[in-house]
This record gives structure tokens, sequence and C-alpha cells, in this order.
């Protein structure tokens, strides 16, 4: 049965294995319940704390001297009120380290995003750690069908894998662009989707104030909860991304006044390339990462004081012979490392990325996305945002990367488990039975534990070379091609209110018929 045959089995009902009718799940050891994990190792500090408070003075005199534009009238009048330096007649806006730093501190230093399912509600910061899928590819990749343009059907099925894999805690973006929608109405089908499909936490588009606000009554209505409640408590996230170098534009700008005045997630990300949209150097292209984010928080809390907030930073290097973004690189790894003693110094939640810069599933995707993974960890991230099915360096979304992804993230998870050390895990009674000489595999400490004391890999081949062979000498290529098309044919769309599904629809299709929200074609 082909991949196209098994979603349409999803979709016309869940799928039910034996006579007791219960529903067929993604078999263990495949993975565990859902959980987030916490980071149980202090996060690598890879500058001293003189060179940090370096950065972080380099960035306050690049506000202060250069300043930023802002390319939002509001926005400008907000700043201005705030005390901010408004070049009159111009987008230039110029801030003293003393407004940056007295602003900032009402950012709450944790909270808690929540799911329609509570028992998917996220925590972002401390020593939380969150994974989202990839996001905003405007293609996808299988290995049956090869690379392709974003479609609806595709952003479907990697909406249900998302929910099918409890590694992944919420929603990132659109993990591939369903460009067969039009574009005035595509945020309303694809935030539908992602309120039935999913029962997980869920982000908007910041593109204009339309989408927000769209988005926002989705997530409201998908939780059945009220205006005042939906105020209280943190339901949606939108990413702003700077316009490296040193501007943030209009839709951007829109989101933050749109979400922070409602008391929604803002996680402020510039994309600094050193070498191309930032200096060369990794100290620099961070001294400008940090004076763009700090400006972008600051707005949020001028807009609302406490409004959730995260520091973003994606700052990687080019190749400098094509121009082309690299990543899992030496230097991103150091940058995402940099980035989390930042985020530490303000006291706030931090978002990083697993990336590649691989155009197929081999040895550069993997190594370059364990070594995004080990520097966002071991930065400290809290967020991890594109953690699973990131190829071509964000152009592409692959359904075979995602199961890599989700193998490496599950390892992850069980890397961060503090180690026991007591009477029953030091084995000495084992030890004594066993004696010289002897082996392990049948004593009462192995047996009680030999189900789950290691973790299972989704795509490692433990055979040796003759078995392997015998059995064809498949590759993880072709393994986690099976594996999600298994997921898929396992998915089950989570159950959801009648009367709420009623009124979502409701909203939708009015949205739909008004028109959505406008384009600029």
């Amino acid at each position: 049965m082909d991949a196209k045959a098994m979603v349409s089995e999803t979709e016309a009902g869940p799928r039910r294995a034996g006579r007791s009718g219960r529903a067929r799940r993604v078999p263990e050891p495949d993975q565990k319940p859902f959980r987030q994990p916490r980071m149980t190792y202090r996060p690598v500090d890879v500058v001293s704390a003189d060179a940090l408070e370096s950065i972080h003075d380099a960035s306050l005199t690049i506000l202060e001297e250069v300043g930023i534009d802002f390319l939002h009238e509001d926005a400008k009048a907000i700043l201005k009120t705030a005390g901010a330096d408004v070049d009159p007649g111009s987008n230039r806006v110029r801030f003293e380290r003393a407004l940056i730093e007295e602003t900032i501190r009402t950012c709450p230093p944790e909270f808690t995003l929540h799911a329609r399912n509570p028992d998917h509600n996220v925590r972002f910061g401390g020593n939380w750690v969150s994974f989202a899928q990839m996001a905003s590819a405007p293609n996808c990749s299988d290995m049956d069908k090869g690379r392709r343009a974003g479609n609806q059907e595709d952003f479907r099925n990697l909406v249900r894998l998302g929910q099918s894999y409890n590694i992944i805690h919420l929603t990132g973006g659109y993990p591939v662009e369903p460009v067969d929608l039009h574009a005035s109405i595509r945020h309303l089908e694809c935030l539908r989707d992602f309120a039935t499909l999913t029962d997980k936490a869920f982000h908007v588009y910041s593109l204009g104030k339309e989408r927000n606000l769209d988005g926002m009554e989705i997530a409201r209505i998908a939780r059945g909860i009220s205006q005042d409640q939906f105020d209280q408590e943190p339901s949606v996230l939108s990413i702003i991304n700077t316009s490296s170098p040193l501007r943030l534009d209009t839709p951007m700008l829109q989101g933050i006044i749109e979400m922070s005045s409602r008391n929604q997630v803002i996680v402020v990300t510039p994309f600094t390339l050193a070498g191309a949209m930032a200096p060369v150097t990794i100290a620099g292209a961070l001294a400008q990462q940090n004076a763009e984010a700090l400006a972008g928080i600051a707005f949020t809390q001028l807009v609302r004081p406490g409004s959730p907030v995260v520091y973003g930073g994606f700052t990687s290097n080019v190749d400098m012979k094509s121009g082309s973004p690299a990543f899992g690189t030496p230097e991103y790894m150091k940058a995402a490392m940099a980035g989390g003693q930042l985020a530490r110094r303000y006291n706030l939640p931090y978002r990083t990325s697993n990336t590649c810069a691989a155009n197929t599933v081999d040895a550069q995707a993997a190594y370059e996305s364990v070594f995004s993974l080990w520097g966002a960890i071991m930065g400290g991230g809290n967020f991890i945002k594109h953690s699973a099915g990131w190829m071509e360096g964000g152009l592409t979304f692959s359904f075979e990367k995602f199961i890599l992804d989700v193998d490496l993230l599950q390892m992850v998870a069980e890397f961060l488990e503090p180690l026991v050390v007591d009477d029953d895990t030091l084995a000495l009674e084992a030890v004594r039975d066993v004696g010289p000489g002897g082996h392990y595999f049948g004593t009462p400490h192995t047996q009680a534990r030999y189900r789950d004391a290691f973790y299972a890999p989704l795509l490692s081949d433990w055979r040796n070379f003759e078995t392997w062979a015998e059995a064809g000498s498949p590759t993880a290529y072709e393994k986690a091609n099976r594996l999600w098309k298994e997921a898929l044919a396992l998915y089950e769309q989570p159950a959801m209110d009648p009367a709420v599904k009623e009124e979502l629809d409701a909203f939708v299709d009015r949205r739909i018929a008004e028109g959505g929200a406008p384009t600029d074609f």
C-alpha cells in the first residue's frame, strides 16, 4: 500500500487493531509519552563573563549611535512616547541604554504556552526544553516522489506526523507552505488544520495584522475559552524576524502590537548571517544580533509590560565562495552557545534551531544536525525551532529527515535524563552473583530491566553484517521512508468537542467568504 492510500484511510476514519477496538499507535519502543525534557547539565559558556559584557556593551552602543529602522508609524509613536529618539521624517530610532535595560526588566523569565489539550502545554524558560517541527519550507521531499512545491496534502500529512511523535512538543509554523491555497485564505485553512489535526500548541505568522487576529481567534475557539481567559493565558506564538541588518518591518511590528497587547508569545529572532547581513566575525554578528533582539524585545514590553517574549538567536555564517548560508558549522555552534549566554544574562527564555545545509538525507545532513543540536542544547536552548525535517538550508522539508531528526531528538531527551546512582543501579548484588568470568544476561537484575534499560533507536541497525546483508542491506534512508508511512497509517485525529468544531468552522468559513487577509498581488 502506498503512502497516499494509507493517508486516505486515516481521513476516512481511524484504523483499529484486533477485536478490542483499541486504537493502534506508533508502537513501542519507538517513543515515550509526551513530556518536556529538562536541561540537567550546566550550559556551556563559550565566552568569558568579561567578553559577554563586551558583546552586551557593543550592542547598546549600536542602539545608541547607529539605531534601528522601525518601519511602522504606530510603533514609532509608541517608542517616542517611551523616550526613544525617533528621527523626524525618517524611520531611524535610537535608544539610550538605560531605556533598554529598564524596559526589558518586565519580561517574564518563565511562562506556559497553553495547548487545547492541557497535557500538551509547553513551558518556556528555566531549564525546560521543547522541540518544534521545521517551519516555512517552500518545498518538501520524500524518496518516492522527490522534491516538489509545498501543497495542502503534504502540509496536512506533516502536521499529522507532528502530532504522532511525542518528542515534537508544538508547531513552529507551517512545516511546508501550501502554495496551492491562495495567500489571502491560506492562513485560515492552515490554522484550522493546526487546531483540528493536532492538539498541540501552534504558531501564527506575523504577515499583516489580519493573520494575527485570525490566528488568535482560532486558538481561542479551539481551546474553548473566553476572551478574558485567552488574554490571561498565552495560547499561541509568533516568530518576529528582524530584517537584518538593523530593521524591523511593518508586518513584524504589527505582529508584536497585536500579539503582545493580548499577552501572547513573541519570539524575537534576528537572522544574522556573518559575512552577509552581519559582520564577518562571529563576535560582531553576535553584537548586531543582540542589538536587534533587544530592540524588538523592549518594544514588546512597551506594548504590554509583562507580556511573554523569547530571545531568539539564528546567527550562522555563509559560504564565502558562493554566499550560500552554512549551518551546523563550528561558527554556528559557537553562536548558538553565545546566544544562550546572552539570553541568560537578561533572564529570558532562549530560542535556537536544528539546521543543516545538506541537499539529501546523507552523512552531511546527520552530522550538521548533530552539531546544531549540540550547540542548541549545550547553549541552554529552551525552544528548539526547526527541530525535525529541515533540509537544504531551510528550503525543503524532508519526510525522511523528519524521522532521522525525531530519532536524534529522542536520543537528546534520553541524554538529558539524570544519571541515577543508588543502591539499585550500582548493582552490587548482581556483581556478587556473577563474579569473575561470568555474564549478566540471565541475572534477575538484568531480567527485570532489559526491556527499557537502553534507548532503542528508530534508525540504527545493530545486526551483524551477514544478517543485515541477508535482509537486503537496508539503509537508514529506506527505513525512515517506511517509518513515516507507518506513522501516517496509524495516525488518529485528536478528539474535539462538536460545538467547538462547529464554532471553529463557522469562523473560518466566514473569514474565507470575506476574502481573508490582503495580499501584495
